[in-house]
């Protein structure tokens, strides 16, 4: 399979075995990137990335809503499925095998309960990383990522797979998983891409009206305003960001946090130079949005 041509279609486990075939037996790596559809620039990117990974490996596309990772009254019934113009992206990305199974191909047995434990089903327990931020907010959704992420893994058997920083929690889970369970895949973070606005790439943004989208830009200005002020510490930070919510309009926060590189808790006395994460998740309209980007803190003392 060489890039740059149309993607072949697999919606089974089987079909997708045997268009990986020749890749395996001919110790070609396979680059993978799992999404769940209504694809955009950003996905796109990410297709870039694997390409670049992989060489004249086979770059395989997952498009599946995964109804694990939703919880009750989440959009999952609403969760745009555009699978023909999905297509055509893959295909100008030369992304060599899409697969897009369905619910009863992933889960033979049943969909899990996310926020429960199985009856029967074998499910990814998330650690306590996951009961922060999206976690505290979403309970379950994570164990929902990792049960699919993991079965994708299975089946895909990649050698790298990436996905975007824009779910920043989510990256830092399924490399956590990656490594504790022995998978074997090397998981690359791909930088957020944004639209000139600076609004975030994301699926959902079709949701909002326009003048939703323009109280949605309020999110990456106080991201940008606390990072541009990290060196006072992170409390200025936080209050710089806050400030620029405060002008806003429509915008219904749900978390606005500084964190260590890792979603850990920061020292209690922050070196200057140190390297921190910023994330912020919030409500505009009906759509939940989240981003987040790095910042650089100076001495946390000196507030």
């Amino acid at each position: 399979m060489a890039p740059h041509h149309e993607p072949v279609l697999a919606s089974t486990r089987t079909e997708l075995a045997a268009l990986l075939a020749d890749a395996r037996r001919d110790d070609r790596q396979i680059g993978f990137v799992p999404t769940m559809g209504a694809l955009h620039e950003g996905h796109a990117s990410l297709m870039r990335v694997a390409r670049k990974h992989v060489g004249d490996g086979p770059v395989v596309v997952s498009i599946f809503v995964n109804p694990m990772q939703f919880g009750s009254g989440e959009d999952l019934d609403r969760y745009p499925r555009t699978l023909d113009a999905d297509l055509v992206i893959c295909g100008e990305e030369g992304v060599d095998v899409v697969f897009a199974p369905s619910v009863e191909e992933m889960y033979p047995h049943g969909v899990p309960a996310s926020d429960r434990e199985p009856d029967g089903v074998t499910v990814v327990p998330a650690p306590a990383l996951a009961d922060i931020l999206e976690g505290e907010v979403r309970p379950g959704h994570f164990r929902g990522v990792l049960t699919v992420v993991a079965k994708l893994f299975g089946l895909v058997r990649p050698d790298v797979a990436v996905f975007g920083q824009k779910d920043y929690q989510q990256l830092a889970l399924i490399r956590r998983m990656a490594e504790d369970l022995c998978m074997g895949v090397e998981v690359i973070g791909a930088e957020t891409r944004r639209d000139p606005d600076g609004l975030a790439m994301s699926s959902r943004n079709r949701y909002l009206s326009p003048e939703e989208r323009e109280h949605a830009l309020s999110l990456s200005r106080a991201l940008r305003r606390a990072q541009a002020t990290g060196f006072e510490g992170a409390d200025h930070a936080l209050a710089a960001a806050r400030a620029e919510l405060r002008e806003a309009h429509g915008v219904d926060l749900d978390y606005l946090v500084i964190t260590a590189a890792d979603l850990g808790r920061l020292p209690d006395e922050v070196l200057p130079g140190t390297e921190g994460r910023i994330l912020i998740a919030a409500r505009v309209g009906s759509t939940r949005l989240i981003d987040n980007l790095p910042i650089t803190l100076g001495n946390k003392g000196d507030n």
